[in-house]
């Protein structure tokens, strides 16, 4: 029994020598270290975008040159063509504020002088649609009011100058770069003919010693100028905010309106002469033209060439 005892502390101690002396088996591969070892990535590689060849469906090739083609004979996309640079201008707007408070103003004058001479206002066109003017009382009422007659008379020659104005800028005579003095030009030539044609028929009566008729016939041509004012108002508005087919036939009608009127003046301020200086026709119409229509025709040839070359 002692024995055994004593054999198994014997063998207890010296096991672990013998395991330390114990060589490895060599058949066995030795063992590798997946630490240490290369690392295996489980992330796929990307391909290159550039690098790749791109595969085309089989029915893409058909429909990009379906739409080639498409393009190709489109006459309006004109893939094909020449491309073109274009000049981009900067557009700039124009205000026509001062030209509506210009017209504003022309007819709130005229509202003013009716208002305060309606008198005046309807006689004035009772003596136009009057036949008998020499028998007409209405005729010496308005040769004798002179306030009156000022203030139509001057409202022609503003009426008259912007509706100038604007039937230059309607047939493209001139431009609306120097708007104000070609406004100015206008009221201010106007103005200066009428006047001269008024001191050259006194002058002209004085002398001669035909005041009543010379007199009469400044009746007839003022009195036409103020029916001519009055009217030309709305056309000239028209032809200031109107689109271009509504303004040219403005500007037409009232072209025929003053030939009109100008043709009536001068029939009857023959029937009026005649009467008192026995004239016969033919000379009054050499009047006329020598008076009437020559020089009109010679101010509006010497403005149209300054204008036209200055501006």
């Amino acid at each position: 029994m002692l024995n055994r005892l004593f054999l198994l502390l014997y063998l207890f101690a010296c096991a672990p020598l013998l395991v330390n002396a114990q060589k490895g088996d060599t058949t066995l591969p030795p063992k590798v270290d997946t630490s240490a070892s290369q690392k295996v990535d489980t992330i796929p590689k990307q391909k290159d975008s550039l690098q790749t060849a791109v595969v085309i469906a089989p029915g893409q090739d058909k429909y990009q040159s379906a739409i080639d083609s498409l393009l190709a004979r489109n006459i309006f996309i004109n893939s094909k063509g020449t491309p073109v640079s274009m000049v981009i201008k900067t557009r700039s707007a124009k205000s026509y504020d001062s030209l509506f408070y210009i017209l504003a103003g022309l007819v709130f004058l005229m509202g003013l002088i009716k208002f305060y001479f309606a008198r005046y206002f309807s006689n004035l066109f009772r003596v136009f649609f009057n036949t008998s003017l020499r028998q007409s009382q209405l005729a010496d009422q308005l040769l004798q009011a002179k306030l009156p007659s000022l203030f139509f008379n001057a409202f022609f020659i503003l009426s008259g100058g912007v509706y100038i104005y604007f039937l230059l800028l309607q047939y493209k005579l001139v431009t609306d770069e120097h708007k104000w003095m070609l406004l100015a030009s206008c009221i201010v030539v106007l103005g200066l003919i009428y006047l001269a044609k008024f001191s050259t028929l006194k002058f002209t009566g004085w002398v001669t010693g035909y005041k009543e008729a010379t007199n009469t016939y400044i009746f007839i041509i003022f009195m036409i100028c103020k029916i001519i004012g009055i009217v030309l108002l709305p056309f000239t508005v028209l032809m200031a905010f109107s689109d271009y087919p509504i303004a040219a036939t403005s500007a037409l009608i009232s072209l025929l309106f003053i030939g009109f009127l100008l043709l009536l003046r001068f029939f009857r301020s023959y029937g009026l002469v005649q009467n008192q200086l026995k004239v016969s026709r033919f000379h009054f119409f050499l009047y006329i033209a020598g008076v009437e229509i020559i020089p009109l025709l010679l101010i509006y040839k010497g403005l149209l060439f300054l204008l036209t070359k200055n501006l």
